[in-house]
C-alpha cells in the first residue's frame, strides 16, 4: 500500500515545485512501496551500498536464490564464502550475518521505531555493524515510510539533484538542503520522484 500521506505529498511538491510537477505528471499513478520486512529493508540497505540500483537488485536475486527466503535464521547459518559467491563483499556478508544475528537473538526490537522520531531511529541504528545514516535514512523511507527525509548523502539523488536544479554542477550537501527546503514536510516523496528521473524502475529497499 502507499503511504496515507502521498496523494497529499504530490499535489503539494507539484504546487511548490515545477522540477517535481513534471515528474509528478510523468508517473501519475506511481508511489513509494513497502516491503513490509524490516530485516530485507536493512539488509537490502546494506547489499546497496555503493553500487547502482541495477547492480543491487543482480546480487539480491542471486543472495535471495542462494538462501531462500531470506530471513534471519536462515542467514546466520550460511557460510560467508557462499554468501560471497552471490556478488557481496567480504565486508558486506560481516555486515548481513551480524544484522541476522541481532534479529535473530532479538537484540533488536523493530516495534519501538514506530514511537521513535526519524533521528532517534538513526542513533538506534547506526550501533549495528555496517549501518550507517545512509542505510537507515533508506530505512526511514521504505519501511517506516516517514515522509520527510532528504537524504543528502545519497549519490542518485545527488545526481538528479545537480542536473534538474544546477546545469549539472556539483552541489555541497547545504546547498541539496536549501534547494529541498520547499519540499518539507515531504521530502520523502520528492526523493523518490527525483530518483525516478535517473530511473523508470522505481528504487525500493
Amino acid at each position: 500500500m502507499k503511504p496515507a500521506w502521498w496523494d497529499e505529498a504530490k499535489t503539494q511538491l507539484a504546487k511548490r515545485d515545477k522540477v517535481l510537477r513534471k515528474l509528478v505528471k510523468q508517473y501519475p499513478d506511481a508511489s513509494l512501496r513497502t516491503r513490509g520486512d524490516a530485516f530485507q529493508t536493512l539488509a537490502r540497505s546494506i547489499v546497496g551500498q555503493q553500487i547502482s540500483v541495477r547492480a543491487a537488485q543482480a546480487v539480491w536475486d542471486r543472495f535471495e536464490a542462494h538462501v531462500g527466503r531470506v530471513h534471519p535464521a536462515r542467514v546466520v547459518i550460511h557460510d560467508d564464502e557462499a554468501l560471497k559467491s552471490v556478488g557481496l563483499s567480504r565486508m558486506k556478508v560481516a555486515y548481513i550475518k551480524d544484522l541476522a544475528s541481532r534479529f535473530h537473538a532479538g537484540s533488536i526490537k523493530p516495534r519501538r521505531w514506530t514511537r521513535m522520531d526519524d533521528e532517534a531511529v538513526i542513533a538506534d541504528l547506526v550501533q549495528v555493524k555496517g549501518i550507517g545514516r545512509w542505510s537507515v535514512e533508506m530505512f526511514l523511507i521504505f519501511h517506516l515510510m516517514r515522509p520527510d527525509v532528504l537524504p543528502v548523502g545519497d549519490l542518485g539523488l545527488q545526481r538528479a539533484m545537480e542536473k534538474l536544479y544546477n546545469g549539472g554542477e556539483a552541489l555541497t550537501r547545504d546547498e541539496m538542503r536549501e534547494i529541498g527546503a520547499p519540499w518539507r514536510p515531504y521530502a520523502s516523496a520528492a526523493t523518490w520522484y527525483l530518483w525516478r528521473s535517473l530511473d523508470p524502475i522505481p528504487v525500493e529497499y
